[in-house]
């Protein structure tokens, strides 16, 4: 293929992938009304299960929590003394990471710093970037 073929290829994958992403959003939206529907409906009904077409239908409630941003230090510090602390992870987001080690580097000739040699893994992806044309 010559370069203006892939970039038309590159170009209408993206579109595709675009588009196929808007439609699942949809789907999902639409998915979840009608979960949300169906579950009120069969509460109302008082009907816990079902069957129909081969599949049994079930009210289920699940419990989620996430800590709230301004009380989590405290939160982990809660945990902890109750013995709770194997429930903590500490995570680094991964493009705030990947934008200090590019830091680190450009202020020490473009290489790795010793102290993080042999902690990171380091590698560059060519990629494509793609605008529209004025």
């Amino acid at each position: 293929m010559t370069i203006f073929e892939l970039a038309d290829k590159l170009k209408e994958l993206k579109e595709r992938k675009k588009a196929i992403e808007d439609e699942l959003k949809k789907i999902n939206a639409e998915l979840e009304a009608t979960e949300a529907e169906l579950a009120q409906a069969m509460i109302n009904e008082e009907l816990p299960s079902f069957s129909r077409a081969g599949t049994t239908f079930y009210v289920s409630t699940k419990v989620y929590a996430s800590p709230l941003a301004e009380k989590k230090a405290e939160l982990f510090d809660t945990l902890k003394q109750r013995g709770y602390g194997d429930l903590i992870y500490e995570t680094v987001n991964n493009n705030t990471f990947s934008a200090f080690v590019r830091e680190q580097m450009s202020e020490n000739d473009d290489q790795l710093p010793e102290w993080l040699d042999g902690l990171v893994n380091v590698y560059e992806k060519t990629t494509i970037g793609m605008r529209k044309s004025k």
